[in-house]
């Protein structure tokens, strides 16, 4: 896929209808890459990765024993709901908008299903993260890195565990995966070079995942999801500095025209997401003109799009951390600016960051919760 508008409707709904069995169980998708041994046992001949995986084995949690699910939870009430119709901008108000004439069981309907669908997507995401992460054990050819990507897919392992238990017993089942969602996915497993997955997965996907979860854990009061997600983002972080620390080695050494490639690859990717938070699927549940919808929030005015541009709060450091905002003609720069997010590049990329979000040291704490997306 070559984006060249990204705000492109026919582009847009186009994938929106490629979903076309969405109660199939198996999706296969073919994985062109070499599994490579390498016989150097060293550890700790990078010592960053090395820290990394020493932070991960003493950082591990059981979704089971270590989250509360006696406690009750009010579908209705898990995220605010003043905040949905807020993140909507002024579309109520607008006579064009198909939810002009919504009252307040529409938006009470509307808050449920928004959360059912966003938490539908973080548990197809973080499976297709534990893909990835597995792939990435067959493929890399470090040890240190090797040794951290095993316990990566173990934590991947527990997060789809927990947003599906949430989902089935609190929410009452939730989506299947959004197709803009599916197709990254697909395309990041499908590609035979190793790298390609750290970009597409450790700093796309779970980039733009930390940022989500960071800015949900702040605005939800429902007490056990604040807590699952609390516990999902200290691994997030160090997920997402597996790949910073992993691919600065790489893209150092790599000639321009290879860069490029990872350029294009990673806006294409950003439009992805981006197009994966305008929740058709939601739309059509709800009865909604759904083309009508996804045109009035891409051309919604700028400050009422915080929570689409947020998203890139990860995103946009750590590709600049990469080289990749800057390298060759700065291409990406320059798409980074047309859709709005550029204003993020000089936030902490994760790099180090993770260690803000460690459970043991508390920095991230229930009690500073203006720090989330910063």
């Amino acid at each position: 896929m070559a984006v060249t508008d990204a705000n492109d409707i026919d582009r847009i709904m186009e994938i929106s209808q490629t979903n076309t069995d969405a109660s199939e169980l198996i999706h296969a998708v073919e994985d062109n890459a070499d599994a490579i041994f390498t016989w150097g046992y060293d550890k700790g001949e990078r010592a960053k990765l090395d820290k990394l995986y020493e932070k991960a084995k003493t950082s591990q949690w059981n979704g089971q024993t270590d989250l509360d699910w006696s406690i009750e939870v009010d579908p209705y009430t898990a995220l605010d709901l003043n905040l949905e119709r807020a993140l909507m901008g002024d579309f109520d108000d607008d006579p064009s908008s198909p939810v002009h004439k919504w009252g307040d069981k529409e938006w009470e309907e509307f808050g449920l299903q928004s959360i059912k669908w966003r938490l539908s997507q973080f548990m197809h995401g973080e499976q297709g993260a534990l893909l990835c992460t597995a792939k990435i054990v067959e493929t890399v050819p470090w040890i240190d890195a090797k040794y951290y990507a095993a316990t990566q897919v173990v934590d991947e392992a527990r997060h789809v565990e927990v947003f599906a238990k949430y989902l089935d017993e609190k929410l009452d089942g939730g989506y299947p995966v959004n197709p803009h969602l599916g197709l990254l996915l697909d395309d990041i497993i499908n590609d035979s070079r190793w790298d390609m997955t750290y970009l597409g997965m450790q700093i796309m996907v779970e980039g733009l995942a930390l940022a989500a979860f960071g800015f949900m854990h702040d605005v939800t009061t429902e007490p056990l999801l604040k807590k699952l997600l609390r516990y999902v983002m200290s691994d997030e972080a160090r997920h997402v500095a597996f790949g910073v620390l992993s691919l600065q080695e790489v893209y150092a050494e790599m000639d321009a025209s290879d860069i490029r490639e990872r350029q294009e690859f990673a806006f294409e990717a950003a439009m992805r997401m981006r197009d994966r938070f305008l929740q058709q699927e939601v739309w059509e549940h709800m009865g909604v003109d759904t083309r009508k919808m996804v045109e009035l929030l891409l051309n919604a005015p700028e400050e009422s799009k915080v929570f689409q541009r947020m998203l890139f709060s990860k995103i946009v450091p750590n590709c600049r951390k990469l080289g990749l905002l800057d390298a060759g003609d700065g291409w990406l720069r320059d798409r980074f600016t047309e859709i709005g997010v550029i204003e993020f590049e000089h936030f902490e990329d994760t790099g180090a960051e993770f260690l803000d979000y460690d459970l043991e040291d508390g920095s991230y704490g229930e009690s500073d919760e203006a720090a989330a997306v910063s």
